[in-house]
């Protein structure tokens, strides 16, 4: 039997469209969701996963399958429900699952023939079964489950197109920061693979580089610390021989032992999430674990840059806090912290936040005309009504604070901060450029073209803070 496993793209965002740009090939990962399922899947099923960030297909040139499985995030929801059209057009079930059609259930089942809510792991086999009986269910909901139970992904269906190779080594996140689902979804409790598993699916991989997919790596408690570093002295010892990055919390910062066996084990650069620079926003995000300790942040990037390793930091723009400047502010910010690179976002009420229940009940999410809407909610356009920043407000803080933390001279002093201090000169120029590139690229690019389609949107969220 024939299975296609299916991640679609999103029209309006080109920075993981690898063909578009040599730099893409930097920030395009793999869909791990579908591969493990893959994992997992009987050999009496032919599988073929398709990642349209590689590139569009004609379905209709392509052997009509006996099942089609397609994943989604909310962004990518909208051009979900279009191929899950084509394929019933044909007469062939569609299974969706994925975050959105968790947290969106009646939407999406609306749209397909069967949504797995929940983690699918746990309801795969049942769903296969039932497709070759031809009795699919309309709704499976899937548990969370011991990863000792998840298989290595099927990295080999998917060989080409990516600089990061990707892996999973633990679920579930206690922070329950309020823009985030990841709590909703995995669950508020760590669960690890075991270390045995990781290593070896880290052999398989075939790629040098490799993106750690896990909200936090390293954990928050002592003993998930003590864990991460059971799992690094492993990784040492098996000479995996490959150099990764991860999203972890500033916490990594406080214990030495814990950064060299980072290092060691291939480490070479971390994502951590930021938010906002004032202690009102943390706590307006509920993200207070960034203020425990009286924290010094410049000091504790500096203890993780001088294990080789760098630092991404991510911020967000909109939140009730913020008034013009904001972009400039957070820019001057990143540069105070010493940070390698920055991400900036737009706060963004995604289903099955804190966030969205307050902005839907407040009436202040603009971008309301669903499915069709669904595309814009990337973090990249404002699609709420912001408390004192305008729709023009918000683009124009985003640009400024790229300009500013991206320009040349300051591209040029972080690189060569980064020779000098012997990290990853390279890793920092080729980030720097990625970002310069295509944030400023994409802003020209896509947002006039959104001024344009969404104007009642724009003027909605301009009367608000006028």
């Amino acid at each position: 039997m024939l299975l296609y496993l299916i991640n679609p793209n999103n029209p309006l965002v080109s920075l993981t469209k690898s063909r578009e740009s040599r730099w893409n090939r930097f920030t395009a990962w793999k869909p791990l969701g579908l591969l493990i399922l893959a994992g997992m899947t009987p050999k009496q099923w032919d599988i073929t996963v398709i990642d349209e960030n590689l590139g569009l297909q004609d379905y209709s040139l392509l052997p009509k399958p006996d099942l089609v499985g397609i994943t989604a995030f909310t962004s990518q929801a909208e051009r979900a429900y279009a191929v899950a059209a084509e394929f019933r057009s044909r007469k062939v079930p569609v299974v969706m699952g994925g975050i959105h059609a968790s947290m969106c259930a009646e939407e999406a089942a609306k749209h397909v023939d069967s949504i797995v809510c929940g983690e699918a792991e746990s309801v795969w086999p049942l769903v296969l079964k039932d497709a070759e009986a031809g009795t699919l269910k309309q709704l499976y909901k899937g548990e969370h489950q011991a990863l000792g139970n998840v298989p290595a992904a099927r990295h080999d269906l998917l060989p080409k197109g990516y600089f990061f190779g990707s892996i999973q080594i633990s679920r579930g996140c206690p922070l329950a920061c309020s823009f985030c689902s990841v709590t909703s979804f995995n669950g508020g409790h760590f669960r690890r693979r075991p270390i045995e598993n990781v290593v070896a699916e880290f052999k398989l991989m075939k790629e040098k580089h490799i993106l750690i997919v896990d909200d936090n790596l390293i954990g928050t408690r002592k003993d998930q610390v003590e864990h991460t570093k059971e799992l690094f002295r492993a990784m040492i010892a098996a000479k995996i021989n490959k150099r990764w990055i991860a999203q972890v919390t500033i916490n990594m910062a406080d214990d030495d032992e814990l950064l060299t066996l980072a290092a060691k084990a291939g480490c070479f650069g971390v994502f951590i999430g930021f938010e906002s620079a004032s202690k009102e926003g943390l706590i307006e995000v509920h993200k207070k674990f960034n203020l425990q300790n009286n924290r010094d942040m410049k000091t504790s990037i500096r203890r993780i840059q001088k294990h080789g390793i760098s630092v991404v930091g991510s911020f967000i723009i909109g939140l009730d806090i913020d008034k013009k400047h904001i972009g400039r502010e957070i820019a001057a910010a990143a540069r105070r912290y010493g940070l390698d690179a920055l991400n900036v976002m737009f706060l963004t009420p995604l289903p099955g936040t804190n966030l969205w229940d307050k902005l839907k009940s407040e009436n202040r999410i603009t971008a309301n005309n669903f499915p069709g809407d669904w595309k814009y909610y990337t973090l990249t356009f404002p699609v709420a009504k912001y408390m004192h920043l305008t729709w023009t407000d918000m683009l124009r803080e985003k640009e400024n604070c790229y300009k500013s933390f991206y320009s040349y001279p300051h591209i040029l002093r972080r690189t060569n901060s980064s020779l000098w201090h012997l990290r990853n000169p390279v890793t920092t120029l080729i980030s720097n450029m990625v970002f310069r590139i295509n944030t400023l690229s994409f802003d020209r690019k896509t947002y006039a073209k959104f001024d344009a389609s969404r104007g009642r949107m724009h003027a909605d969220a301009d009367t608000l803070a006028a």
